[in-house]
């Protein structure tokens, strides 16, 4: 893995994270090339609830935004994970796998409940997310929607994401 350390955004480093979200879903076929406006529309709304940069001492190399989500059982304290972006050059470095596992070390440690992903069954599974049915987010295959427990108990619901998330 690349020397890397983590810290939060500070101001000044959105242009750098935009970019380097562009760069990092430009080539993904499930990307709709539209996640640095997601991670820029998190933050002009309030909805970025922690965003943590990653830099191998001359630049920003990855980057992870969680945002919260709400349950229609009124659950509080969980969150969405994504988008994690890691410049395409420095894939397969361990950045993303240390982003995420800080991130989730960052909000257990504020007292969130848990997380909530789309994403690869295979690849989140080793960070303990799982797909629970009865925590449901409709349209994607079911599987590739997951969560992680934090504290407490898992939540029963339909999860809403930040409205950034529907935006056209």
């Amino acid at each position: 893995m690349t020397a890397i350390t983590i810290r939060p955004e500070c101001p000044g480093d959105e242009p750098t994270i935009h970019r380097l979200t562009e760069a990092a879903f430009r080539d993904m076929p499930f990307s709709q090339g539209d996640e640095q406006h997601l991670v820029d529309a998190l933050r002009r709304d309030g909805d970025l609830a922690l965003s943590l940069v990653s830099e191998d001492g001359t630049r920003i190399v990855g980057h992870i935004a969680f945002s919260r989500v709400s349950i229609s059982d009124g659950a509080e304290e969980w969150y969405d994970l994504g988008p994690v972006s890691v410049w395409p050059e420095l894939h397969h470095q361990g950045i993303g796998s240390a982003l995420i596992r800080r991130g989730i070390a960052d909000l257990r440690a504020r007292g969130a409940a848990g997380i909530v992903l789309l994403g690869s069954p295979a690849y989140y599974g080793r960070f303990g997310f799982r797909h629970e049915p009865q925590l449901r987010y409709p349209g994607p295959p079911p599987e590739y929607f997951q969560c992680l427990v934090l504290n407490g108990t898992l939540p029963r619901g339909e999860v809403r994401y930040a409205p950034a998330f529907r935006a056209p």
